[in-house]
């Protein structure tokens, strides 16, 4: 394809890059705006696979022709023209070589793109389409998820098969079987009506929630934080929050902030990791804790008390306190007792809940809990159980079950700061 396929009006004829140069732009095109690409191809094209087909030629193509004829003033737009008019380009020539009759939806894609196809608000409507989409009720709880952390947010398998506790095989399976299911269902691209919002309110927010995790604590990599990810997930909280203000979007939006309003703090200049106990709070953002402390009285006015309204009270138990010494820890047990009989059983709140028993009890307090939830198995493979076991063993001076927790909590985690941590506390142990 060359540049007269395009929408001429989208390129900005500039002095030449070289290809190092081109692929700098396009990584953080990419990084930026490929979510956005996607979620409106998917609107032009009606059908995922054939959208991440375009925008990858699309992607493919820039790197031919940017450097030759110069970076787009809207690279977005440009992609997107180009990623459909590619996806044309392929179904009529199918239609030729009499692989499958032509369909009619080539002759309705051969329309111009109008200007207001492009513009920010309705790529931003798409966006949430696309949310709404991969969470229609006829996929499971589990396929919304993981299908709408892939196609909105761009985690890759690993990364969602973290989050799950679940394998990336067993995850990739999940997306293709979602991906099918919208397809041969005919769900429709769009936003649910005013009534069949709040019934699909659950698992948007579950996704939400999951983003904001990964970004807020990598599963893998070098950094403990993708500020990219968090901020992309309060981004969405935001806008869902003005379309249904509902007391746990409000609840989730504050707890989000609340969290985020720690990033400084959460690792050394060096990038290592750095525990809650031992941040300096002069590093916390105070807008962020003031604005996710409104949210949280704002969710409680409203009435109807729900798990993310009680996790932002904690997490703003934690910021009120200037010292670690200073938190009311029989506070924040108290609401997680009240988590509990609202959300019903989960392994990671009952470990958080452990935790913060050993710092009202005594770490032995703790660790009875923690020795209890791993002993049902249902966290033997997660990093942090491990060595929430081994901190408090090492605490208790129980320096052989520190070491041996912190070990396999090390054959467990892929991200570079806590693997570092850890095996600064197994040299500490020996010494």
């Amino acid at each position: 394809m060359n540049t007269d396929d395009t929408d001429k009006k989208y390129l900005l004829i500039t002095s030449q890059y070289s290809v190092e140069q081109i692929r700098q732009i396009l990584d953080n095109v990419y990084r930026t705006e490929s979510r956005r690409v996607l979620a409106t191809l998917i609107r032009l094209l009606g059908d995922f696979d054939r959208a991440e087909d375009a925008m990858h030629d699309a992607f493919r193509i820039a790197l031919e022709q940017w450097q030759r004829d110069g970076v787009p003033a809207n690279p977005r737009a440009w992609l997107v023209s180009t990623g459909r008019f590619k996806a044309i380009d392929q179904l009529r020539h199918r239609a030729r070589s009499d692989e499958i009759p032509l369909e009619p939806l080539a002759e309705q894609l051969a329309s111009p793109i109008s200007q207001v196809d492009l513009d920010k608000a309705q790529v931003e409507d798409d966006r949430l389409r696309l949310i709404f989409t991969c969470c229609h009720p006829a996929l499971s709880l589990e396929a919304r998820v993981a299908l709408t952390l892939r196609e909105v947010c761009d985690l890759t398998t690993e990364e969602i098969a973290n989050a799950f506790l679940t394998s990336p095989s067993t995850l990739a399976q999940r997306i293709v079987r979602a991906k099918a299911k919208i397809r041969d269902a005919h769900i429709p691209f769009e936003v649910p009506s005013p009534d069949d919002l709040p019934d699909r309110l659950d698992a948007v927010l579950s996704v939400i929630y999951l983003v904001f995790n990964e970004g807020y604590y990598a599963s893998s990599g070098e950094s403990v934080t993708r500020s990219d990810l968090s901020s992309e997930a309060i981004r969405l909280g935001r806008l869902l929050m003005e379309l249904l203000p509902e007391p746990k979007v409000v609840g989730l939006v504050a707890l989000m902030l609340l969290h985020e309003s720690r990033r400084n703090a959460r690792t050394s200049p060096a990038g290592d990791l750095v525990l809650f106990e031992d941040q300096d709070r002069s590093l916390w953002n105070g807008d962020l804790i003031a604005e996710g402390q409104s949210l949280v009285a704002r969710a409680f006015a409203m009435g109807r008390i729900n798990p993310y309204t009680l996790q932002a009270a904690i997490a703003a138990i934690h910021a009120e306190a200037k010292t670690p010494s200073e938190t009311d820890w029989a506070e924040i047990v108290d609401l997680y007792d009240v988590l509990r009989r609202v959300a019903g059983p989960s392994p990671i709140m009952e470990l958080n809940r452990a935790a913060a028993i050993a710092m009202r009890d005594g770490p032995l307090a703790g660790l009875e809990l923690i020795d209890a939830i791993l002993a049902r198995g249902e966290l033997k493979d997660y990093a942090l159980a491990h060595s929430a076991r081994a901190e408090l063993c090492r605490r208790l001076e129980r320096t052989a079950e520190a070491q041996s927790s912190y070990e396999r909590a090390l054959s467990l985690t892929k991200q570079e700061p806590e693997r570092r941590f850890i095996e600064r506390r197994l040299a500490e142990l020996v010494v």
